[in-house]
């Protein structure tokens, strides 16, 4: 009796063990075992308690499924569903993790209705499903051979209608358009609807939503920060879309990182073929909508046809391009634009001896959509990539994009809409007859306009010989006015520049700077004479001048049509003169003459670094000792400018041509006049007017005009590299790397750091502190501003044995050699390239 009783307490105690188990479990738990059982009513709920898995019904429905939702939030919180082929009629569901790793769904009749059917080979003894904080539902499995954990299943690999931050979304050419989400048939039906929304990798990748296998919307191409089809779409670099790096397959991933981590968000398919990015803000109480898509009536994919143009703010919406005509001119009228347009001339495409096309031209549209289906010519740039769609009869149209590049359609033209502001210009190939035509105008016309400019020009000669000697006077009283006027005073604590105010410019502490004449100047450097000229900047020449008392200066001026005003001039004057630092150029005077305006300067007898560390003869001059003592003094200056002075100073354009040497060889960091200041607890600012170099501009400056103080320590990092490699960034090319940063991370990440140092450096040099720049350079250009370093942590790294640094995420956006500056000069005696030559020049303008 009694061993009857032992042998039935043994599976009796079993029992009370599992159940008191999966009460653990369903209360409390992220994960399931091999062999547990979790029935309807029982959940597990992420680490972070953002997430729940368990059983679930829709809205207005009975039917029970088994999913994944947002926890404590009870508004179409749903993100994935299992069974969404196989609902559960009763209560009685189950779900449970089978010897061989796989999940299963069974109803309560003990019949399976899902499972996960993992798909690796690889032989575990042991398995669990774990909800992770994300919201992935991951089954994990021991390896045997390793004696690690594996990953055998992931809902993140198979999603229903919903996008989640972590969730990544696979880019390959070569497998071509993936469907990957599919919305719900209804509100109350997760089944399979008619929508669906996945990448077209071709070109750069766009996100689509088909309806069945039509297309209704499209993102337009990612530029790297923002999808150029969604004018309205804010890019903030720190966060927001990131397409990730290459993989051994040769697979790219769209990945995602909200901007707030404690907000639940999402993107979302819904039933009715609308892709919707949502918020819910902590302690809110409804779903917020961000993004909504298509959210007009141009939004609709290829609206008007093809080689239609749609554009909101007319009645009716669609016209054809100009060059073309609707191709059923009565249903165009009445709104049947399905038909679309063709040309009113055919192209004749003849190319003549020359082989130049001269029968065909282009006509710009401005500010549009791209059309879809477009070709990607990697190897040219703005200009060849109009004479590569020239050259070439099959070309229909072309644009070129910052960051994307040459893009091309060989083929009719679909989805072309205007936006009122944003978009990209578009270079559509139509007949010459049809763009003479459009702007041709009659014999009488052109007679009369050329009889008003007689007049005008009469006129305008009469009033200044009865006016001209009046206004000379005038002016000459104005420059002397105007120069007493833009004087720097002290008045007492705190900084109240207005950089954008009256041409009275105030700053604490700041010493007045002196008024020259100008023929006092002009005499200085020997009424400009070539021999004593310094170099040729964007913004004008500069020259080398002698002060009667001796003082050697350097003399820019701004030319009339250099872009800098006033504004630009008084910014220049002001910033520099109230800087005080060892490695800042120090403004002596200033002068103007009529529209000139003219900027004295110390003398920098070595001129600038760019014509030291690029030439071939005078590197050999900087020994790594040089080098670093260079290095160093610029990022003090930089750190002067961002936390030392008295007004914080965002420089915006630093660059190795901007970088002045001493006699000594000590760097001073010129150039002001494009500096802004911040005040306040002021972190970043944005512009419509970007400015700068190519190779040397942060990505989210030169795209979106967001600026800040790292963008000036992105700057830095590519002026490091280039010093310690002698090598220039946006003209360097090495095998498959179009930039300097891209081959210096490869090297980096490899361990072959010191491959990149200079050869003309000498040999004996710190290997330890060579490593260590590299890695500081790869830090400050990383891709997200949030990531690089402050200019105080910079100098401390450089100045210190500081503990080991972070390791830098892998730089994706850089520029190539075709979208350098366009401003370079010959100079510096022999014949050296240089950016601008005596280094005391503003950069060209580029825009966005």
């Amino acid at each position: 009796m009694g061993t009857f009783i032992l042998s039935n307490f043994i599976p009796i105690s079993i029992l009370i063990i599992k159940l008191l188990s999966l009460a653990l479990i369903s209360h409390a738990n992220d994960n399931i075992t091999q062999g547990f059982v979790l029935n309807d009513g029982e959940t597990l709920i992420s680490n972070n308690g953002v997430f729940e898995f368990g059983f679930f019904s829709p809205q207005n429905s009975s039917l029970r499924y088994v999913g994944i939702w947002y926890s404590n939030i009870s508004i179409d919180s749903i993100v994935w569903v299992a069974n969404r082929l196989s609902p559960i009629s009763t209560n009685n569901g189950s779900l449970t993790l089978g010897k061989r790793g796989n999940l299963m769904i069974f109803d309560g009749f003990k019949k399976k209705l899902w499972s996960s059917n993992r798909s690796t080979k690889i032989v575990s003894t042991f398995h669990k499903a774990i909800l992770n904080y994300d919201g992935n539902l991951q089954i994990l499995g021991f390896n045997n051979v390793t004696g690690s954990n594996i990953s055998c299943w992931q809902s993140f690999d198979h999603p229903t209608d919903t996008y989640l931050p972590g969730m990544k979304l696979l880019v390959n050419e070569n497998i071509g358009e993936v469907q990957v989400f599919r919305s719900w048939t209804s509100l109350s039906d997760p089944s399979p609807g008619r929508f669906s929304l996945g990448v077209d990798p071709r070109a750069a990748p766009q996100f689509v939503i088909w309806e069945g296998s039509e297309r209704r919307w499209r993102s337009g191409h990612w530029n790297g920060l923002t999808f150029i089809g969604v004018p309205t779409m804010t890019a903030f670099y720190n966060y927001g879309f990131k397409l990730s790096n290459v993989d051994s397959l040769g697979n790219m991933y769209f990945s995602y990182t909200p901007y707030n981590m404690s907000n639940a968000f999402k993107f979302k398919l819904s039933w009715d073929g609308y892709e919707t990015s949502s918020i819910w803000v902590n302690g809110g109480n409804e779903w917020r909508t961000s993004q909504y898509e298509p959210c007009r009536r141009c939004d609709l994919y290829n609206r008007c046809g093809i080689y239609g143009y749609c554009r909101e703010d007319v009645n009716p919406i669609c016209d054809c391009i100009d060059g073309f005509q609707p191709r059923d001119k009565d249903e165009y009228r009445n709104g049947n634009w399905t038909g679309g347009c063709v040309r009113k001339t055919q192209l004749r495409c003849e190319k003549n001896n020359s082989n130049v096309i001269d029968k065909d031209g282009f006509l710009e549209l401005k500010s549009v959509k791209l059309p879809d289906f477009a070709g990607l010519l990697r190897e040219f740039d703005e200009k060849g990539c109009e004479n590569q769609c020239l050259m070439n009869c099959s070309c229909m149209a072309y644009s070129y994009v910052n960051t994307i590049g040459c893009m091309t359609w060989s083929g009719d033209l679909f989805d072309v809409l205007h936006f009122p502001e944003g978009g990209n210009q578009l270079y559509v190939r139509i007949a010459s007859s049809d763009i003479v035509d459009k702007g041709s105008l009659s014999a009488a016309t052109i007679a009369a306009i050329a009889l008003i400019l007689v007049i005008l020009l009469s006129l305008s000669l009469l009033c200044f010989r009865v006016f001209g000697s009046k206004l000379n006077e005038w002016k000459r009283k104005r420059e002397i006015d105007d120069g007493l006027r833009i004087r720097l005073r002290n008045k007492g604590p705190g900084c109240s520049t207005d950089i954008q105010g009256s041409q009275e410019i105030l700053c604490e502490n700041a010493p007045d700077v002196a008024f020259y004449n100008y023929n006092q100047v002009v005499s200085s450097t020997d009424f400009f004479s070539d021999k004593n000229k310094l170099g040729q900047g964007g913004f004008g020449p500069v020259y080398k001048g002698v002060l009667p008392d001796g003082q050697e200066i350097a003399v820019k001026i701004l030319s009339r049509i250099s872009g800098q005003g006033v504004e630009e001039f008084k910014n220049e004057i002001m910033l520099i003169a109230q800087l005080q630092h060892r490695n800042l150029v120090k403004i002596l005077g200033f002068s103007m003459h009529a529209e000139e305006k003219i900027l004295l300067y110390e003398y920098m007898p070595n001129k600038s670094l760019d014509c030291f560390i690029f030439d071939p003869v005078k590197k050999v001059q900087l020994d790594w000792k040089t080098r670093f003592s260079i290095i160093e003094g610029i990022a003090r200056g930089l750190l002067y400018l961002h936390r030392d002075a008295r007004c914080r100073i965002i420089h915006r354009d630093l660059k190795s041509s901007n970088i002045l040497l001493d006699k000594e060889m000590n760097p001073k960091i010129s150039d002001f006049g494009m500096a802004r200041i911040f005040g306040g607890d002021q972190d970043q600012a944005n512009t419509d007017r970007v400015v700068g170099t190519y190779g040397y501009m942060s990505p989210e400056y030169a795209m979106e005009g967001f600026f800040s103080e790292r963008s000036d320590v992105y700057s830095f990092g590519v002026l490091l590299l280039e010093v310690i490699t002698g090598y220039r960034n946006a003209r360097f090319q090495f095998g498959e790397h179009m930039n300097l940063i891209e081959y210096a991370w490869q090297l980096w990440n490899e361990g072959r750091t010191i491959e990149l140092i200079d050869s003309s450096t000498s040999s004996s040099f710190p290997s330890k502190e060579f490593t260590r720049c590299v890695h500081i350079a790869m830090l400050c250009v990383q891709d997200s501003a949030v990531y690089r370093p402050t200019m105080s942590q910079v100098v401390l790294w450089l100045e210190t044995d500081s503990p080991a640094l972070p390791d830098p995420t892998k730089p994706t956006l850089t520029y190539s050699s075709s979208r350098i500056s366009s401003f370079i000069d010959i100079d510096c005696k022999k014949g050296v390239v240089c950016e601008s030559s005596n280094k005391l020049t503003i950069t060209n303008l580029i825009g966005r």
